[in-house]
């Protein structure tokens, strides 16, 4: 079993800034990875960035990551948009070897970017 807790989601003005937490727990071994994703009324689920790694065009620049070794992952966004309105997830996929891996998912925590 792999539970994600993510929270920080809020409301912020644009140009404003936010820091998003996963909380990873449970059975976790060393070969893990560990993501952001976000999804926008209408729109598919996107990946934005993975452990050091922005994807997302769209907010490069703006958005970094950080980890520490309590298996928490952090979504740094800065420069905040509109468009940046969504629903951000956090996942993790945990390797146990011989194909086996199991993916979780977070609850999601709103971010809202509203004047």
């Amino acid at each position: 079993q792999v539970q994600l807790v993510e929270s920080g989601g809020g409301l912020v003005q644009p140009g404003g800034s936010l820091r998003l937490s996963c909380k990873a727990s449970g059975n976790i071994l060393s070969n893990y990875t560990m993501g952001w994703y976000r999804q926008a009324p209408g729109k598919q689920r996107e990946l934005v960035a993975s452990i050091m790694t922005v994807h997302a065009e769209s907010v490069q620049g703006r958005f970094t990551t950080s980890r520490d070794n309590d298996k928490m992952l952090y979504l740094h966004m800065s420069a905040l948009k509109f468009e940046d309105t969504a629903i951000y997830y956090c996942k993790i996929e945990v390797e146990y070897g011989l194909g086996s891996t199991v993916t979780a998912w977070g609850q999601g925590t709103q971010v809202t970017v509203s004047s």
